[in-house]
């Protein structure tokens, strides 16, 4: 059973409000809030709007995150994925897509066009020391593990 958590919400995009496609979905759909067909060429990035501002509640963010059907079938994905959107911000939710295929993508008004995820954020506090205790990884890094 999943945990409920209301957050505030504006949706000034006349689109329906983010939301799962499955009961088992982690992430909702958001769509386009755009007033005419957006083109993006090949390598190519553009900020999508949303319409969307959000409340979301202290000790949690909004990970903006790629639609895996549009990642395998056109090669669209999030330049910074995930997108965190934080607690304070009360801006209109943007979207920074990103074509990697050799086609140019066209983005019509209303598109899903990325998943929206709520996630709880700990706060950290610091403990400085002088070492860290070992283990068998130690500080092996970036492809240590072999191909």
């Amino acid at each position: 059973m999943k945990d409920i958590i209301k957050v505030k919400i504006v949706n000034k995009s006349g689109n329906p409000l983010p939301s799962y496609a499955t009961n088992g979905a982690a992430g909702m759909d958001v769509y386009a809030s755009l007033d005419r067909v957006v083109t993006v060429a090949p390598l190519h990035r553009c900020l999508i709007p949303t319409g969307l501002y959000v409340s979301i509640p202290e000790g949690y963010e909004l990970q903006m995150r790629p639609r895996s059907g549009l990642a395998l079938k056109k090669g669209i994905s999030l330049v910074n994925t995930p997108g965190t959107i934080d607690c304070d911000y009360r801006g209109e939710i943007g979207v920074i897509i990103i074509n990697l295929s050799e086609e140019p993508f066209t983005v019509e008004p209303g598109d899903r066009i990325c998943q929206m995820v709520l996630n709880r954020v700990p706060s950290v506090e610091w403990d400085p020391v002088d070492s860290l205790d070992e283990t068998v990884r130690g500080d092996g890094g970036f492809g240590h593990s072999g191909v």
